[in-house]
């Protein structure tokens, strides 16, 4: 495998862990991120290069290519309007528009220059759902298309798009402990064996009436989207498709996916200060979002409250805070935008998820554990000021977007945050690169995903 703005690694991290597969060459404008790439995958051939300036014979022919060119001028981050125009002499926009998000958006034109080149048997390119509608305000997803059968014609190719949270990418593992709602486009060679997308794809869920299923991807009908014109991120209030029940007795019932919550990414012995000792209070905003979740998230005890741990969002991720037993929020290249609320980590408790049962001390064995109980880490306090509150540390992050544990960041904190923040999680990587190699070789896999043991 090719890795084309590879970033630190998290696609090439996640593809070594299929058999048989081996990223020999990896390439990304960035020296810190190389640096980091370099260090983790020490067998990988490595190029800082503007990957535009890059002739493709300088790199050696692979069977697949993973690329993810860059996103940040392709979203509609903090409400603003993506810009376009055309150059002027390869180096002005004519219109006024900022050049660098033009030249960003146009790193996409490099997966059909390799691809012309090299004639990879599988493509897969990642990239922010948004990227779905490039092209002029007139014509909103002109450019896109125009991509898409650029590559297409070098195979030539078929290919398929795909939404998919990363938090919901759990056939041969785990899913991610943070929300990575992203699309991305797998070429194949036309005549080839095309990928198992149900098989690798579908999430696990509980349907009242089914128990454990393998849930369908089902898309709301808007302005933008369609069953027949699928496009956008999941979310049952706000998003553009959610998951169902295969099973129409049910009526095919809207099943959330089962996922990892951000706790199991989160150390909860780091110091925290108590809010109410704090020397400088927290701004109103964030106060104002603590508070919330105090209300949202206690259970009345006594003289106080159970409290299950919550995250906090300080800016982005789509809502002001969320349970720690959920995944985080999309995790950005800006900075760490979470801070994590808990009580008196020497008074916790654990809290079965199940029945009529009740908070016991974690000094006590743990229930019995079944298939489908799950167990919530608590804590006691008498008030929102007795909780404790601290920022996620850049380790914490780099957990929830699945690095592996011994994974080494080379950069400042600044910097490393930045590689996490626009990293691929390792499970997406593995999942995809799994199905194409199943497609490619012809050998079925048996995933060992949770949902796929559980179902065995």
């Amino acid at each position: 495998m090719t890795d084309l703005f590879c970033g630190a690694g998290g696609s090439t991290s996640g593809a070594i862990q299929v058999p048989g597969v081996r990223v020999v060459m990896a390439a990304n404008h960035s020296r810190h991120a190389i640096n980091t790439h370099q260090h983790n995958h020490p067998d990988t051939d490595h190029d800082c290069a503007d990957i535009s300036q890059v002739v493709p014979t300088k790199y050696p022919r692979t069977d697949i290519l993973w690329a993810s060119p860059e996103c940040t001028h392709h979203t509609r981050a903090r409400g603003k309007k993506r810009g376009h125009g055309e150059f002027a002499n390869g180096l002005l926009a004519t219109d006024g528009t900022d050049e660098a998000a033009i030249r960003s958006r146009a790193t996409m034109h490099d997966v059909a220059r390799f691809a012309e080149h090299h004639r990879y048997r599988l493509i897969i390119v990642e990239n922010v759902p948004d990227a779905r509608w490039w092209g002029p305000e007139e014509a909103p997803g002109f450019a896109f298309d125009t991509w898409l059968r650029s590559v297409a014609l070098w195979g030539p190719y078929e290919y398929r798009i795909v939404y998919i949270d990363s938090a919901h990418a759990q056939a041969a593992g785990p899913g991610s402990r943070s929300r990575r709602p992203r699309m991305y486009v797998i070429f194949w060679r036309k005549g080839d064996r095309a990928p198992n997308f149900d098989k690798w794809l579908r999430p696990y869920g509980i349907c009242p009436r089914h128990g454990r299923v393998q849930l369908l991807q089902s898309f709301k009908t808007t302005k933008t989207c369609s069953p027949d014109r699928p496009w956008g991120v999941y979310g049952i209030k706000n998003g553009q498709y959610v998951y169902r029940c295969p099973r129409i007795e049910c009526r095919n019932i809207i099943v959330e996916p089962r996922v990892r919550g951000a706790a199991e990414a989160i150390d909860f012995t780091l110091p925290a200060q108590m809010i109410g000792e704090r020397r400088t209070p927290l701004v109103p905003n964030t106060m104002r979002k603590v508070r919330d979740g105090w209300t949202k998230y206690r259970r009345t005890h006594g003289d106080g409250a159970l409290l299950s741990p919550y995250m906090i969002e300080l800016h982005g991720g789509g809502s002001a805070h969320r349970p720690a037993d959920q995944p985080m929020s999309t995790l950005t290249a800006g900075g760490l935008n979470h801070g994590v609320v808990y009580a008196d980590p020497t008074r916790h408790e654990l809290l079965p998820y199940y029945g009529n049962s009740t908070a016991q001390p974690v000094t006590a064995p743990m229930p019995t554990l079944t298939t489908r109980d799950r167990h919530g880490l608590i804590g006691y306090a008498a008030s929102v000021f007795e909780c404790r509150y601290r920022m996620i540390r850049p380790r914490e992050a780099a957990n929830a977007m699945e690095f592996p544990d011994n994974f080494v960041f080379l950069g400042d904190r600044d910097e490393t945050i930045e590689m996490i923040g626009n990293a691929v999680t390792s499970n997406i990587g593995r999942d995809l690169v799994g199905m194409g190699v199943e497609a490619l070789t012809g050998e079925e896999r048996e995933l060992s995903g949770p949902g796929a043991v559980t179902a065995a």
